[in-house]
C-alpha cells in the first residue's frame, strides 16, 4: 500500500487540506483531546470549538490505520435531526478527509466518505435513531446531545458500541436539568475523573475563552441573563418558578396603544383553545423610556440584574390589544372578536400562530382545521392581499413548533437582555390577561425548563401565542463558530 504508507505522517499533522486552521490552543480543549477516555461529555459554550474538535477527531480517526482495531471500521457524526447533521458536518467533512484518502467520491444520497484504508465515515440524524442499529461503531460524535431523546444513548449508542469497545463523544450546549446534566454529572464524579484510563471523562468551558469580547457583548445585549449563561457560560441552569422571570410590571407596562399606527404592520398571534379563546395583536413601534432601576431582577435568592439601560425610547414589540373570550370559545369566534376590534386597519396584517393547528380544529362544525378557518376569516374580513400567514417550519418546511423552551428563552430574552434592553412591553389597558399570563406561568417543579399546563388552565394560552412571534422573528441563534475565531 505505497500511497498509504508515504502519507501515515501526514495524518498527524496539520493541516491535511485547506480546510485545516490552526486553532487556539485552550487548555481544556487540549484536555479533551488527548484524553484517553472512551466516552467523553462534552458541554461548552456555543461558538467555541467544540464542534471543530469532533470533526479533528473522527477524520483522524477514519483515516489512520494505525489506530483500526478492526479492518473495516465505522464511524459516525450525528445530530438531532437528520437536516441537522447534514449542515453541521458533511460540507466540513468533505473538505477535512483528504483527496488521496477518499475510495471513489463521497455520496450525497447516503451522506457516506468511504476511505482507501477500507474505513467509512457516516453523517446521521438520530430522529430515526436506527439509522445507527445493525453495524458495529468504532466511534461516534453526538451533536446537540441534549435536544435527543433521553433514551438514545442507553437504548442506541451504547450496544452500537459494545463489540469493537468503540468511543463517543456528547457534545452541545446545555439544556436545563435534563438528561444531557445527568450524564455530565456522572461523567465528572471522582470515580472517573481521578481515575487514569477511566472510561468516562467530562469537559467544559465558556465562550468567552475563544470568541472575541465585543461579540460575547453584542450576544449579551440579545438574551437574558439565564439564556445568556445556558448558551455562553455553558451553565446547566435549574429553571424553577415564574417562567417569564424578566418580566417585571414597573418596566415593562406602558401605555402603547396610543402609538398605534393604522397603516403600520398589525400582528396577530393566535393559541388555538376554547376556554379561553385567545389572541394577542402586537405592532412593532419605538417603545418609551425606562428609568433605571437599581434593586434588580431576583430569581430565587439570586440577583440577575442591577438594572436596564434604555433610558431612551428602543424600537422593539408592543402588545396592544388581545382577544380574551373566557369560555365555550372556538377559532371563528375569536375571528369575529378581532375583525370586530381591528376591522379598520389599513396596514398589512401577519399572523402568528400554533402550527399544529392544521391538524385539528378548536370545536369547528365543519370539520376544517383551525388554519383553514383563520384563513376564510381572515381573507373575509382583511383581505387576501393583506394578510400573510407566517408559521414556524421544520427542517424540512414544514409547520412544526419549536421546542417550548426555545419559546420561552426567546420571549424571555426581547422582554430584557442580559445587559438590560427592553425590547417587549405590553399595554396593561388594553392587554390585563396578556400581563397575567406573563406573571403567572409557572415552570414544571424540578423539570427542565417545561411549561406547567396544570398549575392554572387560564393560564399560558397568551403567551404562547406571544412566544409564536417571538421565537419565528427573534430567535435565541445558535450560530457556529468561524474559522477566524477558532484560530485567532
Amino acid at each position: 500500500m505505497p500511497v498509504l504508507n508515504r502519507n501515515l505522517a501526514e495524518i498527524r499533522r496539520e493541516p491535511l487540506t485547506k480546510r485545516w486552521i490552526r486553532m487556539i490552543d485552550h487548555p481544556e480543549q487540549m484536555r479533551l483531546v488527548y484524553s484517553p477516555a472512551r466516552f467523553k461529555v462534552v458541554p461548552a459554550g456555543r461558538r467555541s470549538g467544540k464542534t471543530e474538535r469532533a470533526k479533528r477527531r473522527i477524520v483522524r480517526a477514519a483515516i489512520n490505520p494505525q489506530t483500526f482495531q478492526f479492518d473495516d471500521p465505522m464511524f459516525v457524526c450525528a445530530a438531532p435531526t437528520y437536516n441537522q447533521a447534514k449542515s453541521i458536518y458533511w460540507k466540513d467533512l468533505k473538505a477535512m478527509v483528504p483527496k488521496w484518502a477518499m475510495k471513489g467520491r463521497p455520496s450525497e444520497t447516503e451522506l457516506v466518505i468511504r476511505t482507501i484504508m477500507g474505513s467509512e465515515l457516516r453523517v446521521v440524524g438520530m430522529d430515526k435513531p436506527e439509522r445507527i442499529e445493525g453495524s458495529p461503531l468504532d466511534g461516534i460524535i453526538l451533536d446537540e446531545y441534549a435536544n435527543m431523546k433521553p433514551e438514545t444513548l442507553e437504548a442506541h449508542v451504547l450496544p452500537a458500541l459494545t463489540d469493537r469497545l468503540g468511543w463517543a463523544w456528547l457534545i452541545g450546549v446545555p439544556e436545563g436539568r435534563n438528561h444531557y446534566y445527568d450524564t455530565y454529572q456522572n461523567a465528572r464524579g471522582p470515580w472517573n475523573v481521578r481515575e487514569p484510563n477511566g472510561d468516562w471523562d467530562a469537559f467544559t468551558w465558556k465562550s468567552i475563552d475563544i470568541m472575541p469580547p465585543d461579540e460575547i457583548e453584542r450576544r449579551r445585549s440579545q438574551m437574558d441573563t439565564l439564556t445568556f449563561q445556558q448558551e455562553y457560560e455553558a451553565s446547566f441552569i435549574n429553571f424553577a418558578g415564574q417562567a417569564y422571570y424578566t418580566f417585571n410590571e414597573d418596566i415593562h407596562c406602558a401605555p402603547l396603544k396610543q402609538h398605534y399606527n393604522p397603516k403600520g404592520t398589525l400582528i396577530v398571534c393566535l393559541d388555538f383553545n376554547v376556554d379561553p379563546g385567545v389572541a394577542v395583536i402586537c405592532q412593532e413601534m419605538e417603545l418609551p423610556a425606562r428609568s433605571v432601576i437599581t434593586k434588580g431582577i431576583k430569581v430565587g435568592n439570586t440577583t440577575l440584574f442591577s438594572g436596564i439601560q434604555n433610558e431612551a425610547p428602543t424600537w422593539g414589540s408592543a402588545v396592544i390589544g388581545e382577544v380574551y373570550i373566557p369560555r365555550n370559545s372556538n377559532t371563528p369566534a375569536v375571528m369575529r372578536k378581532l375583525h370586530q376590534d381591528w376591522g379598520d386597519h389599513e396596514g398589512l396584517i401577519e399572523i402568528y400562530g400554533d402550527a399544529t393547528g392544521g391538524a385539528r380544529t378548536t370545536q369547528s362544525e365543519t370539520g376544517s382545521t383551525d388554519w383553514d378557518l383563520v384563513k376564510e376569516a381572515a381573507y373575509r374580513d382583511f383581505g387576501s392581499q393583506q394578510v400573510t400567514i407566517k408559521l414556524n417550519l421544520s427542517d424540512n418546511g414544514k409547520p412544526m413548533n419549536p421546542p417550548e423552551r426555545s419559546r420561552v428563552n426567546a420571549v424571555n430574552s426581547r422582554l430584557l437582555s442580559d445587559s438590560g434592553i427592553v425590547r417587549l412591553m405590553v399595554d396593561e389597558s388594553v392587554a390585563p390577561w396578556t400581563k397575567r399570563d406573563f406573571e403567572g406561568v409557572r415552570l414544571l417543579e424540578g423539570g427542565s425548563g417545561e411549561l406547567d399546563k396544570k398549575h392554572d388552565p387560564k393560564l399560558t394560552h397568551l403567551t404562547d401565542a406571544v412566544g409564536y412571534y417571538i421565537v419565528k422573528q427573534y430567535p435565541v441563534r445558535r450560530d457556529v463558530a468561524t474559522r477566524t475565531e477558532l484560530s485567532r
